[in-house]
This record gives structure tokens, sequence and C-alpha cells, in this order.
């Protein structure tokens, strides 16, 4: 088992409880930047799975009958039902019509054909020359780790999100906070996240019960002993120090996440204005409570990690990706009216990621396998409005830009093209970039026109 394997499996094991909290917090630098003025958050959505994309973005022009074609009936998407992208030559899968009110607002931009890469690559050095691929592709596990750490070709022990904030101010709860639970984007090297639930409470580890019972008191003064730690060494009392910052955490935390909130209202189903269930929704509201109390948490930069799962669709693709549509593009749309009542809508940008694309031809089971290249949302008052970046490769199975016969498309836009200028514009320093992206140097000149500033 290597130390990176080790690391992540004990924050997994400590996800979900008030635990996590103290334990990530051991051993975090006290040499760290002083807050940058002003207010901006990066909110990152990763789709578990693979999401295909190409029936996320749809070509409207004359592209759509290759489309039809190539991707086949029990895959493509009718004309008629795509939510157009006005000004653009690109439509919404119809589950994601809700977001067109944002586009129309210049705040959705969509990113095509965007993945992992080592450098820029064409078919030919796909094909001649092996060392240029990143590793293992179309790997779940792999693939993750690509679009976490940002390595194409090394093991990854730490994630972009977690660089980030190693570079950030510290506050008394920490500025990197995931509902999605404790995932390899997050790790750094001198700083750790805050894991909070989706759901429920924040608690503590001690028994409940009638606090009479023998096992119970001896339970919970164990834990307070712990808790304590002073007369216990060294290494007890800088856990037991964890562990009460910890229990203040939690304290504070709990006060936001349970409480009612005025961004409550936004998240509700746009047609029947019913409150949204699905744990995304629960995720991006307990964001927006996160960032509608930065004032009490003295935090002029946040940036989160939510999670959606689902997305790996071998069979019955169409059914199963209009629910998992269905269910983000509403928590989407609640999140982005939420910004725009705290008066953040340009304060806040996010951004979708996803293991991989999927293949372009449909399978036998109304289903699409792993493949590579993919399109991306990116949602947020400071982009530039309503722009489609990247191009749409060509969809000839077998041609320029397919390194299989059915449709893997090698990326056109890197990972760092993506999201560098998101980090850029959430105050990376220019000398901290090739720290939070280690091959900056290869794509520091090509990077996407995302946002205004």
């Amino acid at each position: 088992m290597t130390a990176d394997f080790s690391r992540r499996d004990f924050g997994k094991l400590l996800a979900g409880t008030c635990a996590t909290a103290a334990f990530t917090q051991l051993g975090r630098s006290a040499a760290v930047a002083a807050p940058v003025a002003g207010y901006k958050a990066m909110v990152g959505v990763f789709l578990f799975g693979g999401n295909d994309g190409w029936n996320m973005v749809v070509p409207t022009d004359a592209r759509y009958a290759a489309y039809a074609s190539s991707r086949g009936s029990g895959i493509a998407l009718a004309q008629s039902s795509l939510t157009p992208l006005t000004g653009s030559a690109y439509g919404l899968h119809p589950s994601l019509a809700s977001l067109q009110a944002i586009w129309n607002e210049g705040a959705l931009n969509a990113v095509l054909n965007v993945g992992t890469l080592y450098q820029p690559l064409t078919k030919a050095q796909y094909t001649g020359s092996p060392t240029l691929r990143p590793i293992n592709l179309m790997s779940h596990t792999d693939e993750q780790a690509h679009w976490q750490g940002l390595r194409a070709r090394e093991v990854n022990i730490d994630g972009f999100m977690g660089r980030l904030n190693d570079r950030a101010g510290q506050t008394a709860i920490p500025s990197l906070l995931s509902f999605g639970g404790q995932q390899l984007i997050l790790i750094g090297k001198t700083y750790s996240p805050l894991v909070l639930p989706s759901s429920g409470a924040l608690g503590t580890l001690s028994a409940s019960g009638n606090s009479a019972d023998p096992v119970i008191f001896a339970r919970n003064a164990a834990v307070s002993a712990f808790a304590d730690g002073s007369s216990y060494g060294a290494v007890t009392k800088a856990t037991a120090t964890g562990i009460s910052d910890a229990y203040a955490q939690s304290a504070t935390a709990n006060t936001i996440l349970v409480s009612t909130s005025a961004v409550d209202k936004y998240f509700v189903n746009p047609t029947t204005g019913a409150a949204l269930t699905s744990d995304i929704s629960r995720q991006l509201l307990r964001t927006a409570r996160m960032i509608e109390a930065r004032g009490t948490l003295s935090q002029s930069r946040q940036t989160f990690l939510v999670t959606h799962g689902g997305y790996d669709t071998h069979a019955g693709q169409l059914t199963t990706q209009a629910a998992l549509y269905t269910d983000l593009g509403y928590a989407l749309l609640g999140f982005y009216n939420a910004m725009k009542a705290l008066g953040l809508s340009e304060n806040v940008t996010t951004f979708t990621m996803s293991d991989f694309g999927r293949i372009y031809k449909g399978n036998a089971q109304g289903g699409t396998d792993h493949a590579w290249g993919n399109n991306q949302l990116v949602i947020g008052g400071a982009l530039n409005a309503k722009t489609i970046h990247g191009t749409y490769p060509s969809t000839v199975l077998g041609g320029s830009d397919d390194i299989s016969n059915d449709g893997r498309f090698i990326p056109t836009v890197s990972q760092e093209q993506y999201i560098g200028p998101i980090a850029k514009w959430h105050g990376v320093a220019t000398a901290d970039l090739p720290y939070v992206f280690p091959r900056w140097d290869t794509w520091s000149g090509s990077t996407l026109n995302l946002l205004k500033s």
C-alpha cells in the first residue's frame, strides 16, 4: 500500500464525522499568506461516472445531421427537443432547460472537448508516441485522479483545490469545504478541507442515551479526557487540540447548516414551487448557506466541492440522463438565483468536471462506453456573456479526432486551459500558478478567455 493510498483512505474513513475536521487540520502549515481583499468563491461540481457531455451540449446547425447519424437512434436527441442557447449554434439537453434563463442573462458558458492532456496531441502523435498520452486513459479511478490532481502521467498525491488553498489565508473554519465527501481534489501539501454532510448536523463522538448508564458514562468520560489530553504528552495533546478545535468548528458550522436561511427559498422546482430534495440540491443549498455566512466566518475567499453520481451510463442512457440532468439543472438554477439574491452572482463561479466523456456511438444497450474528450458548463456573472469555448470535434467515426472507430475524441482543451482562468480570477497569484497546476508552463499561453477580469 502506498503512502498516498493510505492517506486518502484514512480521510475517507473519517469523512462524515466531526473528527474529519480535527484530523485533516493536523500538520497544517502555519506559514500562510494574508487574505486577499474582496470576496470570491469557486464551486466545483464533479459528475462522477463519466458524464456524456455530447448530449449535454449539442450542435443545432448543419452539424446536427452528423451528430444524429454517428450517435444512433438509441442515443441521439431529437433536434426539436433541444433547448436553444440563443445566438449560438448549440442547444442544451431538454432536461437542462432550466439553465436557459442563466444563458439568457449572460452567465452560462460551455466548454467543448475538454479533457486530460499531457501536451497538445494529434491523432498521429497519439498513435506513434505513447509517452505523450495520459496514463491509464478511460479508467474511472485514474481519470478522476487526473481531473482532480492535474498530473496526467504521474501518480497524483494531492489535488488542485488543496494546493490552491495551500497559498490561501487561514480562517477559524477552513475556507476549503466539501459537501461531496473526502476526495483527492481537496488534499493539499499543507492545507486540508472541512468535510461537511449534505444533510443532518455534525455530531461529536460521544455515546448517546442515558448518561447515568455506566457504559455510556465511561465512553463520554473517555472522549472528554482525550479531547483534553494535556497530561498525556505532545502527540496526544496535539490530537486533543485538533479534536477540541473540531468541536468548536462543528458548533459554528451546525448553526449555519441546520438553520433556515434566506437562500432556501430559491431551491425549488421552477414549475411546481416544491422544495428540491435531491442530494445535489442539498449540497448546493448548504454551499449557498456557507457563502451567505462568509462574513461570520471571516472568509474573503471560499472554495467548494459538490458531487453528483450516477453518470456511468452503459445502458438506458436516455432515461438515466434525463433524471440526472433534471436534478442537476434545478440545483444549479437554485444556486445561481441564491447568489443573485445575495448580490454575489459576479463573485461566485461554478464549473463542472467529470471522469471523462463517453463514446459518441451508442451501444446495443442504449448506452455509451468510456471515452475521453467531453463538454463542460460554467456558471457565474463574471463570465464573458453567452460564449461557447473550444472546438467541437469532427463527428466522423474513425476520423481525425477519433482514436477508435466509434467516437473516442482527443481533447483539444486541457483541464489547465479550462480551470486555470477560474483559479486566476479566484485570486491565485501568477507566481503560484505552476504550484497549483503542475503543467502550467505547457498551457499558460493558451488558456480560455472565460472571465471578464
